[in-house]
């Protein structure tokens, strides 16, 4: 498919499409939490790998996860302190959560607000959407939409040359006391 604007982006994921764009890290694939089946299918990912919900602002996404009073004090701090940026925090999920989003693992949801104005003015549009980074599962990210393009000609790619820093963002899952970092990227979380 040839590279679209922003508002033909937000129409074919609308529409149920995936779609490829920038963010803050590494460019994303997308859609609609209830057709993140498109993406472990495009990607060829196995289904154990869990998706990220990405979302203009933190508002979006506090409605998909779950916890004590305490629990949220603790994850709005970390949001406000890392947020917009390269953090994702792996929280448990609410019952908003589509099962295709983690399919063997529905208890939980990886959220993120990414630091990119381009990746905002989408998700602004489109709502939270089921992200991860765009590239055959197990290969290197793909580092512009001009490769996305080329790589899955079935997904809509945003006519962009904007490209992040190259590098995945922080995932720290919370445990219930305290962060665990599942896989360390751009930002170093004090904890």
């Amino acid at each position: 498919m040839p590279q679209v604007s922003i508002t033909d982006l937000v129409a074919g994921v609308r529409a149920g499409c995936a779609i490829g764009f920038p963010t803050d890290t590494v460019p994303a694939l997308a859609a609609l939490p209830e057709r993140a089946d498109l993406i472990f299918a495009t990607k060829q990912r196995s289904q154990d790998k869990p998706l990220i919900l990405m979302g203009a602002k933190a508002e979006d996404l506090w409605a998909y996860v779950m916890g004590t009073e305490e629990e949220w004090r603790v994850w709005q701090q970390v949001a406000a302190k890392y947020w917009a940026g390269a953090l994702t925090l792996v929280l448990p999920a609410s019952d908003r959560v589509p099962k295709a989003m983690n399919p063997t693992d529905p208890t939980t949801i990886g959220v993120r607000v990414p630091q990119s104005a381009i990746a905002q003015e989408i998700l602004a549009q489109t709502g939270p959407l089921a992200t991860t980074s765009a590239n055959l599962s197990g290969q290197p990210p793909l580092k512009t939409m001009a490769e996305i393009a080329a790589q899955f000609p079935n997904v809509l790619t945003l006519q962009t040359s904007d490209s992040g820093i190259g590098v995945p963002s922080t995932v720290a899952k919370w445990m219930g006391s305290g962060w665990v970092i599942l896989r360390q990227g751009a930002i170093v979380l004090e904890i």
